[in-house]
């Protein structure tokens, strides 16, 4: 049975950045963006809440189903509602969570991400790149346009170049602020990542993130001038990329830069 998703038992915690989807149609559709596969994979939704998600995830065949979520009013809801959830929710913390202690082998995750913890739920996924081959998430609109922008934008910054770097992003569509309980103030989007085939950047990782968090910290200058802290023993800066701002850069170009600093 599920749950109606006019009647709102959970109360929105601001705190927690809650707010519940109500809109079937969209739900189903966030469901049916995961890739479907020939036998059951580990899908973790992150924040079910009254679990307007986990309701289709748990109709699927193709998908071993883990959820967790922090609120404990929401956790005695689907132990409540969902006959299915002994065994498959935790109450826990994503952003503490250790992944490869806690699931075994390959890791999908699904979930209407609390929009004032998206950016570190994304770090944590780059975290475990190599253990999250597939994101399925709703975040607010404008995250979705900076992590799916090409360079050239003024949206496009840090979490667009280390995102792109290991993940194909597609932004899905918009979801409007009637679809949810408490209405948010913003529009929101529902975005797709798919581990693309790089297995390694080519120059060192600490070093390729070091750079674009600093580029993009003074994004209004040059890399000549944004880089400075970055530049020890002399390095010529004579070549053109130093005359740009981080946007103009894509991951590749990110990269090039690596070499020229390493």
């Amino acid at each position: 049975m599920h749950p109606p998703a006019e009647k709102m038992e959970v109360r929105a915690k601001k705190a927690l950045g809650q707010h519940f989807l109500t809109d079937q149609r969209i739900a189903r559709q966030i469901v049916e963006a995961l890739e479907p596969g020939a036998g059951p994979r580990g899908v973790l939704e992150i924040g079910p809440g009254m679990g307007v998600l986990s309701q289709y995830l748990l109709e699927r065949e193709d998908i071993d189903l883990k959820l967790v979520e922090i609120d404990a009013e929401s956790v005695a809801y689907l132990q409540s509602h969902f006959p299915g959830m002994p065994g498959r929710l935790l109450q826990a913390d994503f952003l503490k969570m250790d992944l490869q202690k806690t699931f075994d082998g390959p890791l999908r995750i699904i979930g209407n991400f609390p929009y004032n913890i998206s950016s570190q739920i994304f770090f944590k996924i780059l975290d475990h790149k190599d253990l999250v081959p597939e994101v399925v998430c709703m975040i607010q609109k404008e995250v979705a346009e900076r992590i799916a922008e090409p360079p050239g934008s003024k949206t496009y910054g840090i979490l667009s170049v280390l995102l792109q770097a290991w993940y194909d992003i597609e932004y899905l569509f918009t979801v409007g602020p009637g679809a949810f309980a408490p209405p948010p103030k913003v529009q929101s989007a529902v975005i797709r990542l798919r581990r693309n085939a790089r297995t390694e950047l080519g120059v060192d990782e600490r070093l390729f993130k070091n750079v674009v968090k600093t580029a993009f910290g003074q994004r209004r200058k040059t890399l000549r001038n944004s880089l400075k802290p970055l530049l020890q023993g002399g390095r010529s800066t004579d070549a053109p990329v130093f005359d740009l701002r981080p946007e103009r850069l894509g991951v590749e170009d990110f990269i090039d830069l690596c070499r020229l600093l390493g």
